[in-house]
């Protein structure tokens, strides 16, 4: 799975964001993809999500 690619990301899927105020440190935020945000097929950063949290980042990673 590409977390660069919005067809592979659909809401319920568990992934790996990094948040806005973590993208120095490269801390990541594991959680459940409730919204994609970005409209774009693609996307060189990822692609954004909000979380069930409430969380908004950028997918870097997907899991199973």
């Amino acid at each position: 799975m590409n977390p660069k690619s919005r067809s592979s990301i659909r809401s319920g899927l568990k992934v790996k964001i990094v948040l806005k105020k973590d993208q120095r440190s490269g801390n990541l935020t594991e959680g459940v993809v409730k919204d994609i945000l970005t409209n774009s097929p693609t996307h060189p950063h990822g692609i954004k999500v909000r979380l069930i949290s409430g969380d908004v980042g950028r997918v870097k990673e997907v899991l199973s």
